[in-house]
């Protein structure tokens, strides 16, 4: 059985799938199994899979059926004590998954494990900034204290023990978009973060998808699964309102009243900052002009950090 079992799931990306499996094939850790699930795509991408003659390499073809069905398949075939995310159009540094493995040795007792991660574009490389600092390669975290910047755990970034599952689920197939996010607060209800102070995961920009207005608010998570638990957890509560504050800003953008108004009664404007409750009562052109301002830079978008 292989230390690791990379799953990736893949949906029409056969303009990256290759360098996503070649920067796993070329870590300098080898012992790994690749569970590949290509989730009905319609491109090139099964092809490019297939002429792998990788025997550490399963390519499992499934009609379509969403980011959480692909995952989930994918965690039900892995064969490993310990999973590692990767997404069909990212990249990982060659030393990932050593680093990986030796966090593991050294803090066997934990069972989440993640490292930094940069915006790669095609003509900059940019580590994203997290909330709090860490001056050690190793750092013990609360997920929800230490994501109110940027997400702790990532789907390219993050290696767990599978043994974590039993308690806090798989991904949730009726989330179409953001159930990764869902997942994690399930991860940070019940466990602590072990964090690798070193960028080793890469998000591949891509161009065609510059902006979230693209994405269907409704089809994103509503948060209304821990009411009972946020009241007892304030880092929890912080976590949550400014999620509820990115949909509630994405809402009005999509000119989603009725969305807006069921976000914006869940949250607690304490929570926010300043900035954050100026923006969340801007009017909707206003919001709009911003977004277009900030996408002229060609960097990835995120509402909740306005």
């Amino acid at each position: 059985m292989a230390f690791f079992s990379v799953v990736i799931s893949v949906y029409n990306k056969e303009k990256h799938i290759q360098q996503t499996i070649e920067s796993v094939l070329n870590q300098t850790f080898k012992d790994f199994e690749i569970i590949v699930i290509n989730d009905g795509s319609t491109d090139n991408s099964e092809n490019i899979i297939s002429a792998y003659e990788d025997k550490r390499i399963k390519l499992i073809t499934t009609a379509n059926q969403g980011a959480s069905n692909a995952r989930n398949r994918g965690l039900k075939e892995a064969t490993s004590n310990y999973i590692a995310l990767l997404d069909g159009d990212d990249t990982w540094d060659a030393s990932f998954l050593q680093h990986m493995y030796d966090a593991i040795q050294k803090f066997p007792e934990l069972n989440i494990f993640s490292t930094g991660i940069a915006q790669q574009y095609e003509n900059k490389v940019i580590p994203v900034v997290y909330n709090f600092k860490q001056q050690d390669l190793y750092g013990i975290h609360n997920f929800f204290q230490a994501s109110q910047k940027y997400s702790l755990i990532t789907s390219s970034s993050v290696v767990f023990n599978r043994s974590i599952l039993d308690k806090t689920g798989r991904f949730d197939p009726t989330i179409v978009s953001g159930q990764d996010t869902d997942l994690w607060l399930r991860f940070g209800m019940h466990y602590e973060v072990l964090f690798i102070n070193k960028v080793l995961a890469f998000y591949v920009f891509n161009p065609s998808s510059l902006s979230n207005t693209t994405f269907d608010a409704r089809k994103k998570p509503k948060f209304d699964k821990y009411y009972t638990e946020e009241k007892q957890n304030k880092p929890l509560k912080l976590f949550l309102d400014r999620n509820r504050y990115s949909m509630a800003i994405l809402s009005k953008i999509q000119d989603d009243k009725k969305l807006y108004e069921y976000y914006t009664s869940q949250l607690d404007s304490s929570s926010l900052s300043v900035r954050q409750n100026v923006l969340l009562n801007c009017p909707r052109w206003l919001l709009k002009l911003l977004v277009k301002i900030k996408s002229l830079q060609g960097e990835k978008i995120y509402y909740p950090k306005s």
